[in-house]
C-alpha cells in the first residue's frame, strides 16, 4: 500500500518542538568545572598540538572520521527541480537523518547559495579540514560532473554525488541478478535508456564496468536518440552516442531485452513493452511516477521482471541501499576517495546478499510470508539489518585492496562486531511491531475519543493500515474535534454508550457483566448501569469480539481503566496475575521494565509469573530475554526479607525455564557493568552480554525507575504493556504523545494478532 502522508502531518512533523529534524549531542561528559576545562581551555590546547604535529591526529582527537558532509545547492532536488539552498534544506536534513539511522554516521547539512561550479567547488575545498567524507546532492547537470570531477582530483577525502551513483550501484546489483534469473549474458543484451541525466549516465557506465557493451546501449534524451550526428551533444552524452540512424523510444524498444528509465512519468506505453525481447527486464525508476506503472507493465507481459524507485512495488531501487554503507566503509578504513572498485564491491554485495535467505524481521517488515530470489525479489529491502555488515565490509576490503585505505582493518571479526553494535535495535523493535501490525490489522476501540491526541493517532493507525479504529465518546463532540483540526476519520466508526440507540447493546453487555461480578458485590442494576462508561463499554466490546483490542486512559485515572478490563477481560490461562512492563527505547537499545504499574509487593511465586510473562512479551519482538532481578544486595551480599525473596524467585524461574538467560539477586549497576561481574561475579549468566529485562522487587522501584529513565534518562517509554490479560487493553500513560499512541495501538494489534 502507497504511503499516505498528507500535507498538514509532514509540516507539523517539521516544525513541532525543536524545528528540523537534527541536533548536536555531546559525546564527552560535560557536567563539571573540570569536565569543561578538559572539553575546552585549557585541556583543548593539548589535542590541538597533538594535530598540528601529526594532522592524522585530527581522526584520533576530533569527530572527523566519522563525519560527513550533505552538501547542495538545491539545482536538482528530486521531483522538485531548482527550488534554491534554502528549500532544499529539509531534503539535506533528511539525508543526514538516513545516514546516521542506517550507518550511525553524522552529518551536518550544508545548503550553498551559488550556481557557479567554480564557486561551489572553491566552498567545498575550503571545508576539507572539517569532514571525513562530502556527499554531494541534488545539483543539477552537466555542472555535477564537473564539480564531483574536480573534487575528487583536488580532495584526500571519500566524495560522491549519489544522485549519478547512488542509482547506478542499486540499478547494478538489481540487473546483475535479473539477468541471471533469465539466464542473459550482460554482455549480449540490448539496453535503452529513457533519460541522459547525471544519473542515467553513471548507471550506463557502472554497466559497462559490468561487462557490458557500448555498442548496445541506446540512450535517449529530451532531443531524441543520441547519435554521433548530433551536434547539441555535450561531452558526457557524445561517449554514449550510437553511429546509427535516429529513431523513436519505440523503435529502439522492439527487441530490447532491457529497458532503463531515468526521465518521466508515461513515456512507455505497453505495446511497447509487448515489442520488447522474450523475458524483458524494465527498470522505470522516475518518481514518483514510473515511464510506466507496474501494473500495466505486468499486465503487458507476464515474462517481465520489474523495478521501480516505489516501495509499494517489488523490487525497488532506492538509494538508501548504497549510500550509508559505502560511506560507512570508506570511513572506516579512512579512504581517500570513493573509486571505481568500491563501487562495484557495493554493487556485487548486493546483489549476492539478495541470494541469501531473507530474515523472519524483513519478511514482517514487508508483508511478506517468504521473500526469496526470484523475478520479484531481485534486490535487498531497504529495512534488511544485514546490509550494513555486508556492504560495508565489502567497500573497506576492496578500499584497502585498491590502495586507497589509510588505516587498513586487520581484525574483520571486531570489524563485523563493532558493526553489528552500531545498528542498534531499538526502532527496530518499533518496526517490527508496526510491520507486524500491518500485516492483518485488527479492530481498536478507543475509549477516550473526545480528545484532539487520540482522533489524530486514530488517524494515522488507519491511513497506515496499522489498524481499524472505533471511536468511543459524544458522536458531536468528536465530529467537532475532527472538522476543526482537519483530521480524517471519514470511514472510522463512532458510538456513543449513553446514547439511546446503544440501548439493546448495554443490556446484553450488563448481562455479561453481571454474570462475571454477581457474587463480588455488583447487583444487575449497576451492571447494566455501569455499560454508559466508556471503559465498560470498551472492555465488553474486546470480551464479545466486537473489537479485538482497547486503547483508553489518556485523560483518566490509570485505576478507572484497568479495573473494568480486569472484572470484564480478566487473566488468559496459566497466568497468575496481570504485570504492567514498559519498553524503554535507549541509546543501547530496548529494556523492558516489569512491574512498573500494578503489583505493590509481589511474592517470590508472583516474581516468577512476572518475569515469564515479560519474556514471553519480549520474544515476541525476535529478541532473546536476558533477565535481571533486581535488589540492593548482590547474590546474598545483604540477606534481608526482600532479597532473600528475589533470590529465590530466581532460582524457581531457573528450574520452571532452565533456558531463560537469568540471574540475580543483583544491583542494576552491577548488572550492567560487564567488568565488574567477570571481575566479582564471574559464574553469572550476565557476565557477557548485559540484561534486556529489568524484573523490580516491587511497584515503588520499578515505577520510580522507569519515570527517572524517561525524563532523566531521555528514554522513550512505550507502555504500560499489560501482561496475562486475555485479551489485549492498554493503558495510557497520562500525557502520552500522538506518536506514543499510535506505538501502543500496534503493540495492541500485534498482541490480538498472536491470541486470535
Amino acid at each position: 500500500m502507497a504511503q499516505l502522508i498528507r500535507k498538514e502531518d509532514a509540516l507539523e512533523y517539521h516544525a513541532k518542538g525543536r524545528p528540523g529534524k537534527i541536533e548536536v549531542i555531546p559525546t564527552k561528559e560535560t557536567k563539571t568545572q573540570r569536565d569543561l576545562a578538559l572539553a575546552y581551555s585549557p585541556g583543548v590546547a593539548e589535542p590541538c598540538m597533538e594535530i598540528h604535529a601529526d594532522p592524522k591526529n585530527v581522526y584520533k582527537y576530533t569527530a572527523k572520521g566519522n563525519l560527513v558532509a550533505v552538501i547542495s545547492n538545491g539545482t536538482a532536488v528530486l521531483g522538485l527541480g531548482d527550488i534554491g539552498p534554502e528549500a532544499s534544506k529539509p531534503v539535506m536534513e533528511g539525508k543526514g537523518l538516513l545516514f546516521k539511522i542506517y550507518a550511525d554516521i553524522d552529518v551536518f547539512d550544508i545548503e550553498l547559495n551559488t550556481k557557479d561550479p567554480e564557486e561551489f567547488i572553491k566552498v567545498v575545498k575550503a571545508l576539507e579540514p572539517t569532514f571525513g567524507g562530502i556527499n554531494l546532492e541534488d545539483i543539477k547537470a552537466p555542472e555535477c560532473f564537473e564539480i564531483e570531477t574536480r573534487l575528487k582530483k583536488e580532495l584526500s577525502i571519500p566524495i560522491m554525488h549519489d544522485d549519478q551513483h547512488g542509482t547506478a550501484i542499486i540499478s547494478g546489483a538489481a540487473l546483475l541478478n535479473a539477468l541471471e534469473i533469465v539466464g542473459k549474458n550482460i554482455a549480449d543484451v540490448k539496453i535503452v535508456v529513457s533519460g541522459a541525466g547525471a544519473s542515467a549516465i553513471s548507471c550506463c557506465k557502472i554497466y559497462l564496468a559490468l561487462g557490458a557493451s557500448l555498442g548496445n546501449i541506446y540512450m535517449f534524451d529530451s532531443k531524441g536518440l543520441i547519435i554521433s550526428s548530433r551536434t547539441d551533444l555535450d561531452d558526457h552524452k557524445q561517449q554514449f552516442a550510437q553511429n546509427c540512424d535516429s529513431m523513436t523510444l519505440t523503435e529502439a524498444m522492439a527487441g530490447a531485452d532491457v529497458f532503463i528509465g531515468l526521465s518521466k512519468g508515461g513515456v512507455v506505453k505497453k505495446d511497447m513493452v509487448q515489442g520488447m525481447a522474450q523475458n524483458p527486464i524494465v527498470f522505470a525508476l522516475a518518481n514518483p511516477n514510473p515511464e510506466i506503472s507496474y501494473d500495466d507493465a505486468m499486465d503487458a507481459r507476464k515474462d517481465v521482471i520489474m523495478a521501480t524507485g516505489r516501495s509499494d512495488y517489488p523490487n525497488q531501487v532506492n538509494n538508501v541501499l548504497g549510500f550509508p554503507y559505502i560511506f560507512r566503509g570508506a570511513l572506516d578504513v579512512r579512504a581517500n576517495s570513493i573509486n571505481e572498485a568500491m563501487k562495484l564491491a557495493a554493487v556485487k554485495a548486493l546483489a549476492e546478499l539478495a541470494k541469501e535467505p531473507v530474515p523472519e524481521i524483513v519478511n514482517v517488515a514487508y508483508n511478506n510470508i517468504s521473500l526469496e530470489y526470484g523475478p520479484n525479489y531481485i534486490i535487498p529491502k531497504p529495512m534488511d539489518p544485514r546490509l550494513l555488515v555486508r556492504v560495508s565490509m565489502a567497500v573497506a576490503k576492496a578500499a584497502m585492496e585498491s590502495g586507497v585505505a589509510q588505516e587498513p582493518i586487520h581484525d574483520w571479526d571486531g570489524y563485523e562486531n563493532e558493526l553489528y553494535r552500531r545498528l542498534g535495535s531499538d526502532d527496530l523493535v518499533l518496526r517490527h511491531a508496526i510491520n507486524k501490525a500491518k500485516q492483518n490489522p485488527k479492530k481498536v476501540v478507543f475509549s477516550g475519543a473526545e480528545n484532539v491526541k487520540i482522533l489524530k493517532a486514530a488517524q494515522i493507525a488507519y491511513d497506515e493500515g496499522i489498524a481499524i479504529p472505533i471511536l468511543l465518546g459524544n458522536v458531536e463532540k468528536i465530529q467537532k474535534l475532527i472538522d476543526e483540526n482537519n483530521i480524517h476519520l471519514d470511514d472510522v466508526q463512532i458510538i456513543d454508550p449513553k446514547c439511546d440507540e446503544q440501548e439493546n447493546q448495554r443490556v446484553a453487555f450488563g448481562l455479561r457483566y453481571f454474570e462475571k461480578r454477581k457474587r463480588r458485590g455488583i447487583n444487575l442494576y449497576e451492571a447494566k448501569k455501569a455499560m454508559k462508561q466508556r471503559a465498560h463499554y470498551g472492555c465488553m466490546m474486546v470480551e464479545f469480539g466486537l473489537a479485538d483490542a482497547m486503547v483508553s486512559g489518556l485523560t483518566r485515572k490509570y485505576v478507572d481503566t484497568i479495573r473494568p478490563a480486569l472484572e470484564i477481560i480478566g487473566m488468559e490461562h496459566g497466568a497468575g496475575r496481570v504485570a504492567g512492563v514498559y519498553m524503554m527505547l535507549t541509546k543501547k537499545g530496548p529494556l523492558f521494565f516489569a512491574d512498573t504499574t500494578l503489583n505493590f509487593n509481589p511474592t517470590e511465586e508472583e516474581l516468577v509469573d512476572i518475569t515469564l510473562m515479560t519474556a514471553r512479551l519480549v520474544q515476541s519482538f525476535n529478541i532473546k530475554p536476558r533477565v535481571a532481578m533486581l535488589s540492593y544486595s548482590n547474590f546474598g551480599s545483604t540477606p534481608s526479607p526482600e532479597s532473600n525473596k528475589v533470590s529465590r524467585a530466581v532460582q524457581i524461574t531457573k528450574q520452571v525455564a532452565p533456558d531463560l538467560v537469568i540471574d540475580g539477586e543483583m544491583q542494576a549497576g552491577v548488572a550492567f557493568n560487564k567488568d565488574l561481574l567477570r571481575e566479582n561475579y564471574p559464574f553469572s549468566d550476565l557476565v557477557n552480554e548485559p540484561p534486556n529485562v529489568l524484573i523490580f522487587p516491587n511497584l515503588a522501584a520499578g515505577n520510580i525507575a522507569y519515570h527517572l529513565l524517561q525524563e532523566v534518562g531521555g528514554a522513550e517509554a512505550i507502555g504500560p504493556l499489560l501482561v496475562g490479560l486475555n485479551k489485549p487493553v492498554y493503558v495510557l500513560q497520562l500525557g502520552s504523545s500522538v506518536r506514543q499512541i499510535v506505538n501502543i495501538v500496534a503493540m495492541a494489534v500485534m498482541e490480538a494478532q498472536i491470541k486470535s
